[in-house]
């Protein structure tokens, strides 16, 4: 009930910003989903029990492990059919191969929206993606996020700057800073980038900036680095800070040691923190990719973010941090007085259901009590009494009230089950 609540306040916010929904096929061959990079240990493959395991190349299937590989499929091959920009949102079930663990499933649900356009994507794009989110996500009685972004051209253009050559190797290391510490950090960036031990001191000095406005550039500049990749990282990544700062203040905070993607990413980048659960991670990631769909002559830029759906739940689910108003839907239960009443209760309950109260009848004729009890079991608040005239019974007041199928509805905050925060243990 809980999920449903969160997935549909995602949908609905979504909408508003003309995202359209599209589902995509949970099986794609092996060669579309190995084409995001380093993943054949997270991909399930799949085929059948009298069938051969031994299938190579394009007859190798697999379940999809995100949402964007087979969104980026569905581009290439539907590009003369859709109207660019395309925006779309995307709330599926994924598989992954990992080992299950709070926060981490093998089976979760992922809730994506991301823009492509043919050939080139304005930039402007990318400062509407932390707004979207955090939308979302404020609309919900969960902590507050805090998204954390950077731009890959800052930290490219940096190591440039200080005469580093291998800057996917730089990234790989600096990305294990939270994992093994700063002091690991620079060791392995001499022993695996070529880095001096100046230079690896100046890699570290640049991760550990942070701010949620533009002042971070001028930190950066203080380091006396320059490189045109660096300054044009700077400015894409000033215009999400300010756009956010704008939109929600302390929403969003550039952090210059956010890598992300190595193997596709080519700008921003989004990682975003659950306030009060940081140690677990992030729970919505993404960022701009401008090679990751392509056919032929043809390119696809595009950018998105994706929520964790099941990740952000199953860590608030622990912690009790998430309450239900009530398990089932249904708001009213129309008591059955006799078995041979039952449809004149149906029509009452039909009555209620047209007016968009959630209804159902009494499973089965029995004392009155036991009904409300039935009632009382699943959380259902309200008992209907047919009679001269009808009543209906608050059961958690004992108020009894007469009513009229046509007319009566119950206060707005008792005819959906709310979603509200617990006490977080």
């Amino acid at each position: 009930m809980i999920e449903q609540r969160v997935v549909d306040r995602l949908r609905s916010t979504f909408e508003l910003y003309g995202f359209a929904p599209l589902e995509t096929r949970s099986v794609e061959p092996l060669d579309t989903l190995l084409s995001k990079g380093e993943t054949s240990k997270e991909v399930y493959l799949l085929h059948r029990l009298q069938g051969s395991a031994d299938a190579t190349g394009e007859d190798q299937l697999g379940l999809h492990f995100d949402l964007t590989v087979p969104f980026a499929r569905f581009v290439v091959e539907n590009a003369g059919k859709l109207q660019f920009p395309f925006r779309r949102y995307q709330i599926q079930k994924v598989w992954r191969g990992e080992r299950p663990q709070e926060g981490r499933y093998r089976e979760f649900l992922q809730a994506d929206i991301d823009v492509v356009n043919r050939d080139s994507l304005p930039f402007h794009y990318d400062t509407e993606m932390p707004l979207v989110i955090g939308d979302a996500l404020s609309g919900l009685p969960i902590p507050p996020v805090r998204i954390l972004v950077n731009n890959r051209k800052v930290c490219e253009g940096f190591y440039r700057g200080l005469g580093l050559a291998d800057t996917d190797q730089v990234l790989r290391t600096v990305d294990k800073l939270d994992k093994i510490g700063p002091a690991k950090v620079a060791g392995l960036l001499v022993e695996t980038a070529g880095a001096t031990e100046a230079q690896a001191a100046a890699c570290l000095e640049l991760a550990a900036i942070s701010a949620d406005d533009g002042s971070f550039v001028e930190a950066v500049r203080k380091l006396g680095v320059t490189d045109p990749l660096l300054d044009e990282g700077l400015g894409e990544l000033v215009r999400v800070v300010q756009a956010a700062r704008e939109h929600a203040p302390g929403l969003v905070v550039a952090d210059l040691k956010i890598a992300r993607g190595l193997d596709y990413y080519t700008g921003t980048v989004y990682e975003t923190q659950l306030l009060g659960y940081e140690r677990f991670g992030s729970i919505c990631s993404g960022g701009r990719y401008d090679n990751l769909a392509s056919s032929g002559k043809e390119r696809f830029p595009g950018v998105g973010i994706s929520i964790g759906v099941s990740r952000m739940l199953g860590l608030l689910f622990g912690r009790q941090a998430l309450t239900v108003s009530r398990s089932v839907p249904t708001a009213v239960l129309v008591a059955l007085p006799h078995e041979d009443q039952r449809v004149a209760c149906d029509r009452i309950a039909g009555a209620l259901r047209r007016r968009g109260i959630p209804t159902e009848v009494a499973p089965a004729a029995a004392k009155f009590g036991k009904q409300i009890q039935y009632a009382d079991r699943r959380g259902i608040p309200y008992v209907w009494f047919p009679g001269e005239p009808d009543t209906v019974k608050d059961i958690r007041s004992g108020e009894q009230v007469e009513a009229d199928a046509a007319g009566w509805a119950p206060p707005v905050a008792d005819l959906h089950p709310a979603v509200g925060a617990g006490e977080p243990r």
